[in-house]
Order: C-alpha cells, then structure tokens, then sequence
C-alpha cells in the first residue's frame, strides 16, 4: 500500500494477473470509480512481493493476498482482515497509522522528492488535482529547495 499508493481494497482485490513482475507494474482494474490505472513497484515493494508470491501456497484463487492460518486458511484477505492487521502490527510497534494514512505517506515522500503532482494524481487514480494536493503534506524541506532553486533562476536572469 505504501510504495504503490493504494487503497485497501485496491489490494484486497489485486489478482494474480494483476501483477506484473517483469515490468515492476501491478495494473488495478475497477478502482474507485471503476477506473483502471498502472501503478509502479518500488525495488523493494519488487522484492518483498516477489518473496511472499514464490512462498504463497498455490490455489486456484487468483487473488495475490490469501489468508495464511485458520477457519480462513487459503480464502482472500478481506479488507477488514488487512485493516486488522494494519492495526495489530501498528499497536505493536507503538505507532498510530492506518491503510489510508500509507496512501498520504506515499503522496507526500514522491511529492518531496519532486515528483510533478500531476504523475502524484495520476498514480493515485484521483479525477481532481485538488483531491491530491490535499493528500500531499509539502515538507519545509521542500519548500526551503524549492525557493533556493527558483530564486537562483531569478537571480540569473537580472543579471544579479
């Protein structure tokens, strides 16, 4: 959810045709909207996933994220499932987070990293750029690299 941006029941609903690893690419069909939308994995999203895919018990359930352990065993992780454990791990960690706060993450980190918030939109499969910018928390980081770089061109150009 973090490096790809997506929502729980984005991944809740990832099929095993979904994924593809050779192009580091998992394609989300019907998001929000029923919109389709590429989104990217990160080299270490690549490893992790690749990981859990070679280790994941064969079925003929097509969904990526199956149920490990239990009356459940082998059935898809529901939305719920996976916001309970976001929330148990979270707890155990000491942290306050949910699903939809590593989708803001994500927005924020490629945001301060410069990446256009247009492509932010896009990734995110959001309809209006104001619903992005409210997604993306600019550090003063940012804003401090942001000036510097806009206030040399100015500079520049007056000859100053």
């Amino acid at each position: 959810m973090l490096r790809c941006g997506l929502r729980v029941e984005e991944i809740a609903k990832l099929t095993l045709r979904a994924v593809d690893l050779l192009r580091s690419q998992l394609f989300i069909y019907e998001g929000k909207g029923s919109k389709d939308r590429i989104v990217y994995l990160s080299s270490d999203a690549h490893k992790v996933l690749s990981t859990y895919l070679k280790k994941r018990a064969s079925s003929r359930i097509q969904r990526v994220f199956l149920v490990e352990k239990g009356v459940y065993k082998d059935k898809p992780l529901s939305v719920r499932g996976i916001q309970k454990r976001m929330e148990h791990y979270a707890r155990k960690a000491g942290l306050t987070v949910s699903c939809h706060q590593l989708r803001h993450t994500m927005a924020t980190q490629l945001l301060n990293a410069d990446a256009d918030l247009v492509i932010i939109q896009d990734l995110l499969g959001h309809n209006q750029i104001r619903t992005t910018q409210r997604y993306c928390k600019v550090s003063n980081l940012k804003v401090q690299r942001d000036y510097h770089k806009a206030i040399e061109k100015v500079m520049l150009r007056h000859g100053l």
